[in-house]
């Protein structure tokens, strides 16, 4: 029997961007393209013929904003919405405050530009609609196999024997991956850590430039220092980097010190940045004094890399299935073996501190 498809609304007010991703979601044996609006008021109109479980919805937009919308569908009828916004400061802040308001995930508008460029965001907005229908609509089936292979971290960082020379004075360092729901799984997380934390690396799947906005808002918040990466940054106790967006993060070593690289390379379980590559860059590299926590997100980037970081003595920890928007990325690492701990948001913070 064929599962259902997932029914997809596509609101823009630009016509080339809702015919762009009106043949992207089309593109997709799993998704049902339900109909295009120019604005929120056309939306509505559509949404009572036919309604959708996912829509995706722009931020700026004239007569009624995506921010409004947003707020008067959650209030009134709540269905899963993916934003979709500009890569500008502005349109970065505004989607964090979508997200406040109930958005699942947020992806970058996609650009006229190279096959490659194109490719990836085709593959990156249908991986986020299905994460988007999988976290409200929880009975729908697992996704269907048949879809582009994923690299592993092969492609940026082959598999090697971890360094012998990590000793158990070197101090310790956190590394963190999430995905759908992780902007506000992370932010529980880092508010509750002390200002003399180990440093910590977290890759938050998350298009290039958010990425920037989203480090200055937890910086606001939280006692510990969050910055962007930046190739080279030292890390620090007390300071907490975010890869930057569409860039891949790597922890290395320089003696007693870590430090990350930031580099380009293909996709790697469908992400950049991904999760298994910075969890295998801390397996080579930091061994059994590092401590990993894998968060709430769809799919398994990371899942590899914790199994990795397990097997070389690392403290490995899990988002609990109760508190995950999405429960992939904990579950596969579960699933591999690669899992000591599994806890609530609220009780990774307190885990890391004990485990270092």
């Amino acid at each position: 029997m064929t599962a259902r498809r997932i029914k997809v609304l596509v609101v823009d007010d630009s016509a080339l961007v809702r015919q762009t991703l009106a043949d992207i979601v089309a593109s997709d044996e799993e998704l049902e393209l339900i109909g295009t609006a120019s604005d929120p008021f056309v939306a509505a109109k559509r949404m009572e013929t036919v309604a959708p479980d996912v829509i995706l919805l722009d931020v700026e937009m004239p007569r009624m904003d995506g921010i409004t919308f947003l707020r008067k569908i959650m209030t009134q009828h709540p269905i899963p919405v993916v934003i979709c916004s500009s890569v500008t400061e502005q349109g970065a802040e505004a989607t964090f405050k979508a997200m406040e308001y109930g958005a699942v995930e947020v992806i970058q508008k996609p650009r006229m530009g190279t096959k490659r460029f194109l490719e990836e965001s085709s593959i990156r907005i249908c991986d986020a609609l299905k994460a988007a229908a999988r976290a409200g609509l929880r009975k729908l089936s697992p996704l269907a196999a048949g879809v582009p292979p994923k690299l592993s971290a092969d492609a940026v960082l082959p598999a090697a024997t971890p360094l012998t020379t990590t000793v158990q004075q070197t101090e310790k360092m956190v590394v963190i991956g999430a995905s759908t729901g992780g902007t506000e799984a992370l932010r529980v997380v880092l508010e509750a850590l002390p200002t003399d934390c180990p440093p910590i690396a977290i890759v938050q799947h998350m298009p290039e430039h958010f990425t920037a906005a989203f480090a200055n808002r937890l910086n606001a918040i939280c006692r510990v220092t969050v910055k962007e990466a930046q190739d080279n940054d030292v890390m620090r106790r007390g300071q907490v980097l975010i890869a930057p967006g569409n860039m891949h993060m790597l922890l290395k070593r320089n003696g007693s010190r870590y430090y990350v690289e930031v580099r380009e390379g293909p996709l790697v379980r469908r992400h950049r940045p991904s999760v298994d590559v910075l969890f295998r860059s801390a397996a080579r590299y930091a061994g059994r004094n590092a401590v990993a926590a894998i968060m709430t997100g769809m799919g398994d980037d990371g899942a590899a890399g914790m199994k990795e970081l397990f097997d070389v003595g690392a403290y490995t920890i899990a988002q609990d299935e109760a508190s995950c928007v999405v429960f992939g990325m904990p579950q596969e690492a579960i699933k591999l073996g690669g899992v000591r701990k599994v806890v609530s948001p609220e009780e990774i913070a307190p885990a890391i501190v004990r485990a270092c």
